[in-house]
């Protein structure tokens, strides 16, 4: 039986990425200011979209700290919340490393129910002999009916300097997240031009994929939520204007014995360096 799926949306950072915000500058000091627009459909409603502002300062070629807010409407929900993040790396030539934290606090409404928003995120990363990369993240979620960690082992591999694969899988921890995602990821860096494309495929709560949803009044912590995605983007550095500007097109199926949903998501990312100066 199909039912409307009737949800607050808000990617946590799972499946296509939105903007690479944890990349320290080439060198020396930077700051940035990014900029998100993103439009949305979803089976049976009348869609959503949103926008996000976020700043970036790197101390150095090594350590990077960011603030933002961000705004979505999907349907008959909405939600806000704001962001911090940062990055420090550490080691040299062979072996270097980088640790990150993240963290996303707020809350919306769906219909005329409200529901809380807070999810963080702590990771680690080691990159050896300049090409192969390893990452462990453990992931809190607390939205709405749903809590739980979602820790993730991720492996990537820089073939040449124009090509790089990824794969990565999470596998949720206690409490009711019941999640299982199997993630790869294309990178091809081209000279004026970066490709991407990817997949995910697996099970995932509600929570996880469309924080606050529900459907026709459940909870969000519906079993066996299957989930099918693919994404394509690129992004086009602009020198002359010191920013580059990225587009990413996401679709995911969403399925179980309760739903048959279809969402197309589509990300326009600007990024503007206010200033740089190395050391």
């Amino acid at each position: 039986m199909r039912r409307r799926f009737a949800v607050a949306t808000a990617v946590a950072g799972l499946c296509a990425p939105v903007c690479a915000l944890h990349a320290a500058a080439p060198s020396g000091v930077d700051d940035r200011i990014a900029i998100g627009l993103q439009g949305e459909s979803l089976t049976n409603t009348s869609g959503g979209g949103g926008g996000s502002l976020t700043w970036l300062h790197n101390y150095s070629a090594d350590a990077l700290a960011g603030v933002g807010v961000e705004h979505q409407v999907l349907a008959n929900s909405h939600w806000t919340f704001g962001s911090v993040n940062g990055a420090y790396s550490m080691g040299q030539g062979d072996q270097r490393y980088s640790i990150y934290g993240e963290a996303h606090e707020g809350g919306g409404n769906s219909g005329d129910r409200s529901f809380n928003y807070h999810i963080e995120a702590v990771g680690l990363v080691g990159t050896y002999f300049h090409r192969l990369s390893v990452q462990l993240e453990d992931r809190q979620f607390f939205v709405d009916t749903v809590s739980g960690n979602l820790p993730k082992l991720g492996v990537s591999y820089l073939w040449d300097p124009h090509f790089q694969t990824s794969v990565s899988y999470a596998y949720s921890v206690g409490s009711n997240l019941g999640t299982r995602l199997l993630a790869g990821k294309i990178d091809i860096f081209e000279p004026g031009v970066n490709w991407l494309m990817g997949f995910s495929v697996g099970q995932a709560t509600a929570a996880v994929l469309t924080p606050g949803a529900h459907i026709e009044g459940q909870p969000t912590s519906i079993p066996g939520l299957r989930v099918k995605e693919g994404y394509v983007g690129a992004t086009v550095p602009l020198p002359s204007w010191r920013s580059e500007i990225s587009l990413i097109l996401d679709y995911q199926k969403l399925y179980s014995p309760f739903v048959d949903s279809k969402r197309f998501q589509g990300n326009l990312n600007y990024v503007f360096h206010i200033g740089h100066h190395g050391k």
